[in-house]
């Protein structure tokens, strides 16, 4: 399997607007975090990252088996532990937030689709925070999340949003069930499946209908400093921020804008929202707890073990049809909600 373990919550083209926008101390740090993020994407080209399953015999019965560490704001991981599971909370704001986030992400998983953990075999949860000095970014490294504590300028600390976690963590099942390629339209797609469970993780964790979630992923990263809400918006995809230091969300909610590029994995993290837009609009149409139906057939879709790695919006869609007849029926509203879903944002 082609390795896709590092994916990291901040894209590289906002990253590289504030290195090239921001004052000095911004500019340094998302320069600083670049130089970071393209060191760990070489590692996981050249394949030395792996998704690191079956770390000894899951628990019986199923339960999050959680590790939080504390960098000490070094580059060295893991760091010292500082919280296992069932310890009680500390006076570290970030230790409890990685702690309680990661719970949240085993819960859905576990509890809603039967999956216990990342692996489906009780996957060891660990999470590092405090990494690195103003790091503009947390990420997934097919072991643990990380997670910087953010310049205080542009960027909070980044465990601030439990979307995050479920996003990054995702990225670890679709590794070891779809393995979708992290390139053009399957790695949007990647994107977009991380996007939609770590929404899910924030709505039931909430206890959400979808038409009360904001629909917003990384809600709480920025400063109040900064003209924007979210790193994306799956209501409305290109709406997330509009600021004078990191530009117009570039993000479409439909085909007609499909970014065509050669940066960011053929822009990844940019066309990602036209799927996202696709499952809040089969969601909402749907009603109720997304996590329930739509996110059960986007899961039953990834795990289903009938996509192509190299699977594009067409084929992913036709699929998430499929997955909702042979769950739902083929004349039940679930099918005519995602059917039409797909059909809006102009993939058929």
């Amino acid at each position: 399997m082609r390795s896709q373990s590092w994916c990291s919550i901040v894209p590289p083209y906002l990253l590289e607007q504030l290195a090239t926008n921001g004052d000095p101390d911004q500019a340094l740090r998302a320069t600083q975090t670049l130089a970071i993020d393209v060191r760990y994407r070489g590692l996981r080209a050249s394949g030395q990252l792996t998704t690191a399953a079956g770390q000894g015999p899951p628990a019986q019965p199923p339960s999050p088996r959680r590790t939080i560490s504390d960098a000490h704001r070094s580059t060295d991981l893991p760091g010292d532990v500082v919280r296992t599971e069932g310890q009680p909370a500390t006076a570290d704001v970030s230790v409890d937030e990685a702690y309680d986030g990661l719970g949240a992400t085993w819960s859905l998983y576990d509890e809603v689709y039967g999956r216990d953990s990342i692996d489906g075999e009780g996957m060891p949860l660990q999470g590092t925070v405090h990494y690195g000095e103003g790091y503009d970014n947390a990420f997934w490294d097919g072991e643990r999340m990380v997670f910087g504590d953010g310049d205080g300028v542009t960027f909070n600390r980044f465990t601030a949003s439990v979307d995050v976690m479920g996003h990054e963590l995702t990225h670890g099942v679709t590794e070891l069930t779809a393995a979708l390629v992290y390139q053009d339209q399957p790695g949007a797609l990647n994107e977009s499946v991380s996007d939609v469970f770590g929404s899910l993780v924030k709505q039931r964790a909430l206890g959400q209908e979808a038409a009360a979630a904001d629909w917003l992923i990384g809600a709480g990263l920025f400063t109040p400093a900064v003209q924007g809400v979210a790193l994306r918006s799956m209501r409305a995809p290109g709406t997330a921020y509009d600021d004078d230091v990191l530009g117009q969300d570039p993000q479409p909610a439909t085909m007609a804008g499909y970014v065509q590029t050669s940066s960011d994995n053929g822009g990844v993290h940019i066309n990602s929202g036209i799927p996202n837009h696709a499952f809040y609009l089969a969601a909402t149409t749907i009603g109720g707890f997304a996590w329930e139906r739509a996110g059960q057939v986007w899961y039953d879709t990834l795990t289903g073990g009938s996509l192509a790695s190299d699977v594009d919006f067409a084929g992913f869609a036709a699929a998430t049809v499929t997955a909702a007849e042979a769950r739902f029926g083929a004349s039940s509203a679930e099918v005519t909600a995602i059917r039409g879903a797909w059909t809006q944002v102009g993939v058929g």
